[in-house]
């Protein structure tokens, strides 16, 4: 098993380079602009928030281990952002995903220096845009368990994906001098096998959330919802 850690830890690349330290000031600029800390404080005084949050990292630091690489830098797995969106608020969620980011960083792409842009662009980003959709759908279609399912988690969670992979594939070009033919024909085209599967997952995780837990969805209300008026 130490053998196992020290041969891990021996392929781990230390060096940064100014655009890593960019990237990690962005990041940093960012959790200080959006800092949950109302709900943080809730975290705080709430023991059953507390395990929710703990084994909704544990599930999607595994679903990130679910990776397949392409070539270096080029990695496709599953994201599951958009239910911990709905579970925890984005802020909340932002904050909280940055643990699971640095376990990635660290052990799947095997550089520390990396945590900043791919926090930025598996994270932040994605969430945001998701939030802004999910706001939205909610200010401009009618009050229906199938548009809170169907639009805020199935369709943000498949174009949370777009926004991620277009996001990295730009950060892959700008900071390794990928080929943008390369790019298109070895990620980019990937998008719609991995869009639609991202949906379904993340649709069907909250439509049980839904049925069984509506009390752990940030701001899920049957009487809203549900209830007819």
């Amino acid at each position: 098993m130490l053998d196992f850690w020290a041969n891990r830890l021996a392929q781990i690349e230390w060096d940064i380079s100014p655009l890593q330290c960019l990237s990690l000031l962005l990041l940093a600029l960012w959790i200080y602009a959006i800092w949950p800390k109302e709900e943080l404080q809730q975290v705080l005084k709430d023991k059953g928030l507390q395990w929710r949050l703990l084994l909704t990292l544990i599930a999607v630091n595994t679903l990130w281990l679910l990776n397949a690489s392409i070539q270096v830098g080029l990695h496709l797995h599953f994201l599951g952002i958009v239910t911990c969106l709905l579970m925890f608020g984005w802020r909340l969620a932002t904050v909280a995903l940055l643990l699971p980011s640095a376990f990635f960083s660290m052990f799947v792409l095997k550089q520390p220096a990396e945590f900043g842009a791919f926090s930025l662009f598996a994270i932040a980003i994605p969430l945001f845009c998701a939030f802004i959709l999910y706001s939205r759908s909610y200010h401009l279609f009618p009050k229906h368990i199938f548009v809170f399912i169907f639009v805020g988690a199935f369709i943000n969670a498949g174009l949370s994906t777009v926004f991620h992979q277009f996001s990295w594939a730009f950060w892959l070009w700008w900071s390794m001098d990928y080929d943008w033919g390369v790019l298109i024909d070895n990620y980019l085209m990937l998008i719609p096998l991995l869009a639609f599967p991202e949906a379904l997952l993340n649709g069907m995780a909250v439509t049980l959330l839904v049925v069984y837990q509506p009390q752990w969805l940030f701001d899920y209300s049957d009487r809203e919802y549900l209830w007819r008026k």
